[in-house]
């Protein structure tokens, strides 16, 4: 196994998702061999934790993932902290200094990721400073990762990436999507490209519709704040779904580089077709939210959510592409909080051979099951001669998934190998942004009905109904 030589700094070391996801994501890496003794982290934030307050901070957090201790304690070491304010120049050559320092005693070659898991707004501000105050190394690699919202439209995200473009280049910016660290989002390119059974059908000739789907049981919880000038739009849509759905429209690429595959991204995302007025919005996008219940408070009794929000915490569309091979193909999506399923779905209907049979149907499970379901068509046993559907299906096991590498560690893992075919492309993020624009810029046209579905409810009677006008319904 190649010895993965770096230096990860990570910029937001205190905070919830490097306690929940990149310290496990991290060690698993490491318990699994693809980092060892030449590698080392380095936590920073406002907090005054010495080194070994990071790691007992790590140690608890990977507390599940441990089989034995002395490996354990052997990684620990690899695990460093200094205090950091992202606006002083002097922190940061603070921590030039002890970057030099440990990579001569890793022996690094230079390389190094920085990670910033802080509030989008202070990504200029880091990005700027590692470039001069000299952070940036000349004898190796140097690559940026950065969670979403990768802007709040498409002017945002722009000047967002003139800055970001200052301090690193397009190909060192990993934009990280969870999702497209998953499993099944990863083989979706296999199961279409892979399979005669599928590629040369999945099209406007053999397919009638697609269903996304990503519902969440949870409410805003303690996100009330951010998501309040968010919403489910701009939260789920603009970076998840439309990701699945580019996956599954693209065309296939002209080989398995990242540039090819986000070049047929691109394609796809540039060729969203935008509505061109408010009423076709109207017929197209239902908007929700939910409202108080039994057992649950609606959403404008939230936490740091207004007492008269207009944001939607739910959102059914017909998305079209404007391709050819996509005609008369919607591509049905839909997210939303407080409903009654938490699921991650996409549903592929296939047209029928004739009127009066069944189409196949393709289920593509993400969550809370992992594998796949297809239904084809046989003869009814016995005398009749009627047709009706059967299931084939795979769903890996538990021991299965305990060996399949989770999100964070399939994609960090990634970015150290420098492979970007999982990671956003600026113009991805670009084209879905001009998308939710659009929408946005129709809606604010319309005074939405809020709240219009209860909590813990399946989501509005209006997202059924925009499915019932095509005579189908949503998958369950």
């Amino acid at each position: 196994m190649t010895e993965n030589k770096l230096i990860l700094t990570l910029f937001g070391a205190t905070g919830d998702l490097a306690s929940r996801k990149l310290y496990p994501a991290i060690y698993r890496l490491y318990k699994n061999g693809h980092l060892s003794k030449h590698f080392a982290l380095i936590g920073t934030g406002r907090t005054k934790w010495s080194h070994e307050d990071m790691r007992q901070t790590v140690r608890q957090s990977v507390a599940k993932e441990v089989e034995d201790a002395t490996h354990l304690e052997e990684f620990l070491t690899h695990m460093y902290y200094l205090s950091h304010d992202v606006n002083d120049k002097a922190h940061y050559q603070n921590l030039k200094a002890f970057q030099a320092e440990l990579d001569q005693q890793y022996q690094t070659d230079g390389n190094r990721i920085f990670y910033i898991s802080l509030s989008p707004t202070l990504f200029p501000t880091i990005t700027l400073h590692l470039k001069t105050e000299g952070l940036i190394t000349e004898n190796g690699y140097n690559r940026l990762i950065i969670e979403k919202p990768f802007g709040h439209d498409t002017e945002s995200a722009q000047e967002l990436q003139r800055k970001l473009n200052q301090a690193f280049d397009e190909d060192q910016i990993f934009r990280i999507d969870h999702y497209l660290g998953k499993e099944m989002v990863q083989a979706i390119r296999n199961i279409r490209f892979d399979n005669r059974l599928f590629s040369d059908i999945w099209n406007n000739k053999g397919i009638d519709h697609f269903q996304i789907s990503l519902l969440e049981e949870v409410g805003v919880e303690d996100r009330g704040e951010y998501y309040d000038h968010s919403g489910a739009t701009r939260d789920m849509i603009q970076n998840h779904a439309l990701q699945l759905l580019a996956l599954l429209a693209m065309d296939a690429p002209k080989d398995n580089s990242a540039e090819a595959i986000q070049e047929e991204k691109i394609k796809i995302l540039a060729s969203l077709h935008l509505p061109e007025t408010t009423e076709e919005v109207k017929a197209n996008f239902v908007r929700g939210q939910y409202g108080p219940a039994a057992d649950f408070k609606g959403y404008r009794q939230e936490e740091n959510v207004a007492s008269d929000s207009n944001t939607e915490t739910y959102l059914a569309a017909k998305v079209e592409v404007d391709l050819p091979q996509w005609e008369g193909v919607p591509f049905f999506v839909r997210t939303g909080k407080r409903v009654n399923s938490k699921s991650t779905l996409i549903d592929v209907q296939f047209k029928p051979t004739i009127e009066g049979i069944a189409g196949n149907h393709l289920r593509i499970e993400i969550a809370p099951r992992t594998g796949y379901r297809l239904l084809v068509n046989q003869k009814v046993f016995g005398y009749s001669h009627d047709t009706y559907s059967i299931p084939f299906e795979y769903y890996y096991t538990d021991e299965q998934l305990a060996q399949t590498p989770q999100d964070y560690e399939r994609l960090i893992f990634e970015c150290i190998l420098g492979e970007k075919s999982h990671f956003a492309h600026y113009l991805e993020v670009e084209h879905a942004w001009k998308y939710i624009d659009n929408l946005f810029s129709h809606w604010q046209k319309i005074e939405p009905e809020f709240p219009n579905y209860e909590a813990g409810s399946k989501g509005p009677k209006a997202a059924d109904d925009l499915l019932a006008k095509h005579h189908i319904e949503w998958h369950q």
